[in-house]
């Protein structure tokens, strides 16, 4: 299995050591990449943020791979019923998968309409960058559930 995270803007500080850590974990399971796309300054106006960035994330996007727009108004799943989710894909072919992640703005619609699944992680609003971590985290916990391992600390 191999996941692509396509990201708008760039990871902070504050937040890199939570990504370095799942990501580290993952590596035993999953070869995981992360492409980044500018991120357009607000003063723009948000949808004009979302057309701009919208337009540099579709051209990241991977034929072949099963895409998963990560959206506040996507499917929302339990942990195992994630797990449940990839793993019947993998079940079905499915080897790749891409993530796309907006940024402060959101994504645009031609992102989402260009996504095979719409994910929500939750009804709450998170800052992008640690919705990033987390999508890495829930990956981590998906993939030890399938497995049956333990993936509690």
């Amino acid at each position: 299995m191999r996941a692509t995270l396509i990201c708008v803007g760039r990871l902070t500080l504050e937040f890199q050591a939570v990504w370095r850590h799942y990501e580290g974990l993952l590596r035993p399971y999953l070869r995981v990449e992360v492409i980044e796309a500018p991120e357009t300054a607000l003063s723009f106006g948000l949808e004009q943020a979302r057309v701009k960035e919208g337009m540099a994330v579709r051209a990241l996007l991977r034929q072949g791979a099963y895409t998963v727009a990560v959206d506040g108004r996507g499917d929302e799943y339990s942990s195992e019923e994630w797990s449940a989710f990839l793993a019947e894909k993998k079940v079905h072919g499915q080897s790749h998968f891409e993530f796309v992640m907006g940024g402060a703005a959101g994504l645009d619609a031609s992102v989402l309409a260009a996504a095979d699944s719409h994910w929500s992680l939750s009804r709450l609003t998170f800052p992008h960058q640690m919705a990033r971590c987390m999508v890495l985290e829930q990956l981590y916990r998906s993939l030890r559930i399938e497995r049956g391992e333990p993936y509690h600390h």
